[in-house]
């Protein structure tokens, strides 16, 4: 059929130029599919991979480590140092069942990079005791039965080392009334602060009276 020929504006004519286009369209395709088979595939392999030498002091010991930029603290001291007493919850920060002390400080360790404590100091569960002399708030929890699974516990002893150093030192939480106050003893400061650390078989107040126990924390 000469496509150029003008047809009639008709439902035949209509029907006609559709067969013929899907015509023209499938006896093309041979062709195409010849030319596409002669095009050179796309390169592809594995992901660039850049690596950092790490210098971190844990538990009192110099860690060298080389690692990718991507790694997180948690991943270098879980799978690199194999200090699995950290454990991986959540890993988007929800938890806290990853805490430990970083120069001095709380964090969640699933949320910051390895290369980012370059040269720093930190603490996990296996630096604050051992079973032959437990830290008094590992002891506080074995006492007032602080855990169940035991699951979050390393986090939740790690947050509170930091919570009790927060309240000594009269860092302000979301409910203290007084900002000039020193220190902030107080179950209700101790309950806002560890509110980041969840525990799924709901020993809260074992864990609490622990804490309580070790700040000198009056109900």
């Amino acid at each position: 059929m000469d496509l150029n020929r003008q047809l009639p504006m008709t439902r035949r004519g209509v029907l006609a130029a559709a067969g013929a286009t899907a015509s023209t369209a499938i006896c093309a395709t041979p062709a195409a599919a010849q030319n596409a088979a002669n095009v050179a595939p796309m390169k592809t392999g594995p992901a660039d991979t850049t690596l950092s030498r790490v210098s971190i002091t844990v538990n009192g010991k110099v860690q060298q480590m080389e690692l990718d930029t991507r790694t997180t603290l948690l991943d270098a001291l879980r799978e690199h140092l194999h200090l699995t007493g950290t454990k991986k919850g959540c890993d988007h920060g929800q938890c806290g069942a990853c805490t430990v002390m970083a120069d001095g400080q709380r964090i969640n360790s699933c949320l910051t990079l390895a290369v980012m404590h370059d040269g720093g100091s930190v603490t996990t569960i296996e630096g604050l005791g051992t079973p032959q002399q437990l830290h008094p708030l590992q002891a506080a929890f074995v006492k007032h039965d602080g855990y169940q699974c035991g699951y979050c516990t390393p986090g939740q002893i790690c947050s509170a080392v930091g919570t009790l150093q927060e309240m000594q030192q009269g860092i302000p939480s979301h409910v203290t009334g007084d900002l000039t106050a020193k220190p902030l003893m107080s179950v209700a400061e101790l309950r806002e602060r560890m509110s980041g650390n969840i525990c799924r078989c709901g020993a809260y107040s074992n864990i609490v009276d622990a804490v309580s126990e070790v700040g000198g924390i009056k109900a």
